[in-house]
């Protein structure tokens, strides 16, 4: 893909981690090609982790497939909650599983079945 889509797609799904992390009690997924920017973000491990933590909590990647997990709704509220983080949503990159704007290599489609749900802090085994 052209680098200026591909520039489109990691930041959007920075944006993606970024709510996330903000709003961890709120179940959210990524459009598809929201998700292939987040795999690209995920393989860069020290920085995803800084990004996670500098916004809040760690956000696990759960991946699924099956075309049937589609739900306007979450990727709505992904949008709602990256709004709350204080960014603007590039709409373009959020459509349905079947929009081919891009070719996506993963077959990844988040639902609330396997919504992302950062994992909560283990208990202090000390205490």
């Amino acid at each position: 893909m052209a680098d200026d889509m591909a520039d489109r797609i990691v930041g959007e799904a920075i944006k993606f981690v970024v709510a996330a992390a903000q709003f961890p009690a709120v179940p959210l997924a990524p459009s598809r090609v929201v998700d292939e920017g987040w795999h690209a973000l995920i393989l860069h491990t020290r920085l995803y982790a800084n990004l996670c933590s500098r916004f809040g909590v760690f956000v696990h990647h759960t991946p699924g497939y099956d075309p049937t997990f589609y739900d306007p709704e979450i990727l709505d509220r992904a949008g709602a909650m990256i709004g709350e983080a204080g960014y603007a949503v590039d709409a373009e990159l959020w459509g349905s599983p079947t929009d081919r704007l891009v070719s996506v290599a993963a077959e990844c489609q988040h639902s609330p079945e396997c919504a992302i749900l950062p994992m909560p802090t283990p208990p202090d085994p000390r205490t």
